[in-house]
């Protein structure tokens, strides 16, 4: 399977104002000054620095997405890489018509989706689903250990699947009921009713976890 691996080479030939500007320059340059739409804009022209960027600006959002489906950290970095070698390829396809975090979150559920399915469709035997099932932590959950943070997030890991999904969209990645729907491919009520069963499921998980507080 083809990687994408994101460094920063130790020079560049290229002179700008009589200067010479390394890649990690030019870089900050970019992170401090240049929308996600712009970088993508550069991207599908070939600038190699510009997916560098989205991708400090991204990935770690994208890896903790996509190890909520996969739950194993190996799988849900090669994923996230595959994202990114997408966003490399067909940046040029971007039509602009949602954020280009959306975008790339549609990316990464569809991928994550179609290796689920595609372990399912081998049969796996039940040894090899119980380590993907029970693998470690992922680096936000261990951050969090012993805390009510974590204790919210385990309440969070009971909900079904849809539940679980709107919810980590909404108050995780920040996203609005149409940017919901059109990551999951359902209908912007089709996200509203989840979110209503979902807040009432995971309220009622909270208080029996001994978290004395309601879910907004």
């Amino acid at each position: 399977m083809e990687n994408i691996y994101i460094r920063f080479e130790p020079f560049t030939g290229s002179l700008r104002r009589n200067q010479w500007i390394t890649p990690k320059e030019e870089a900050i340059r970019l992170a401090m000054s240049t929308s996600d739409v712009d970088l993508i804009q550069r991207i599908s022209a070939g600038d190699s620095t510009a997916i560098q960027v989205l991708y400090g600006r991204h990935h770690v959002k994208i890896f903790r997405f996509v190890m909520r489906f996969v739950k194993n950290e190996a799988l849900a970095e090669e994923l996230t890489n595959e994202v990114f070698l997408d966003v490399w390829r067909q940046a040029g396809r971007f039509e602009g018509k949602s954020a280009v975090s959306t975008w790339m979150l549609s990316i990464g559920r569809n991928k994550s989706i179609s290796l689920l399915r595609k372990k399912r469709d081998e049969a796996l035997d039940d040894r090899q689903a119980e380590q993907i099932a029970d693998h470690g932590d992922d680096p936000e959950q261990a951050a969090q250990k012993a805390n009510k943070g974590e204790l919210m997030r385990r309440c969070i890991e009971q909900l079904s699947d849809e539940h679980r999904e709107v919810i980590d969209l909404v108050y995780y990645h920040g996203k609005s009921v149409k940017e919901v729907a059109e990551i999951i491919e359902v209908s912007p009520n089709t996200v509203k009713t989840r979110m209503f069963y979902a807040r009432k499921n995971l309220s009622g998980l909270l208080k029996e976890a001994g978290i004395d507080r309601g879910w907004p």
